[in-house]
């Protein structure tokens, strides 16, 4: 009896909890002629509690264990439950034996558009399309929980992944842009392929090996630094057979301030190598390998 009791005060207290993401969602709509109506701060908190609320996996996580994110979303703009905008999802997780967290996602998606009525109830099934609203946030939560999960384990996020894959084939059926291989080259559909695709695990052995160097920092630095490197120059192999790899830029949109900082203090390690592969992998962020000490 006394076991049971505490069963359910632990449940009480909220030490286990059946979601998975500690999400911040913010509806922007600054550009709108009137930003301040009810509808913006409705949908903004709709939002959240639909992010936060929902049980995306079944697995118990406690409050320390969620995974750290946000959606930043940016009205351009709204006519009757139309509405056009950009989403911005950003995810982050802890290093081992430090305060640090470590950016894992920034993703800029401009090809956001939905449907919404105020005080609207937002479910998600992964089956059928309900709205692009649910949809998208629904897609990119599973992204975030599967990009989180390929940080401890290499391919680890297959599962989440897969269901984001589910959610991007069920909406094509919908008229929405970001779900189709005829929308550009750099939208949900090659971001979820690209990542269940044998063609680019290279990367997702470099996110893996990456986060393995990080979380010794604190042990080792100099050697941290020597596996953070190897793991940057593993994206040598898919450069050379796709030297315009969408998810090589999803990696250095989230990881070029940070290699950048790993790289400029701390021990010396030669970083010549590292410098022109840098250059040559991701001359976008030049300005920012300039500014590596060798």
């Amino acid at each position: 009896m006394n076991k049971i009791i505490a069963f359910f005060l632990l449940l009480s207290f909220g030490f286990v909890q059946g979601q998975q993401l500690n999400c911040t969602v913010t509806v922007n709509a600054q550009k709108m002629g009137n930003p301040n109506q009810q509808i913006y701060k409705t949908l903004e908190t709709s939002l959240n509690e639909f992010v936060n609320k929902t049980d995306w996996t079944g697995q118990a996580f406690k409050q320390q264990e969620k995974i750290n994110c946000s959606m930043y979303i940016t009205l351009m703009s709204h006519s009757s439950d139309q509405f056009t905008a950009t989403i911005q999802v950003q995810s982050s997780r802890p290093v081992f034996n430090s305060s640090y967290e470590t950016p894992v996602l920034n993703i800029n998606d401009k090809d956001f558009s939905f449907t919404y009525a105020e005080f609207e109830n937002l479910t998600f099934n992964a089956n059928t399309f309900q709205s692009n609203l649910v949809s998208v946030v629904s897609f990119y939560s599973y992204v975030i929980l599967g990009a989180d999960r390929d940080t401890f384990e290499f391919k680890g996020g297959d599962e989440n992944f897969q269901i984001a894959q589910t959610i991007a084939t069920v909406a094509q059926q919908s008229s929405y842009r970001g779900w189709s291989q005829l929308d550009g080259n750099q939208n949900r559909y090659f971001l979820i392929n690209d990542l269940l695709s044998p063609t680019y695990s290279e990367i997702r052995k470099t996110v893996y090996d990456y986060h393995q160097g990080l979380d010794v920092m604190t042990d080792n630095l100099k050697s941290a630094k020597e596996k953070v490197k190897t793991a940057i120059l593993g994206l040598n192999k898919l450069y050379n057979s796709k030297p315009n790899a969408y998810l090589t830029r999803v990696f250095f949109d989230a990881k070029s301030d940070e290699i950048t900082s790993v790289f400029t203090g701390g021990p010396n390690i030669t970083i010549t190598d590292l410098v022109d592969n840098l250059n040559k992998i991701s001359p976008i962020n030049s300005s920012k390998w300039a500014s590596l000490k060798f």
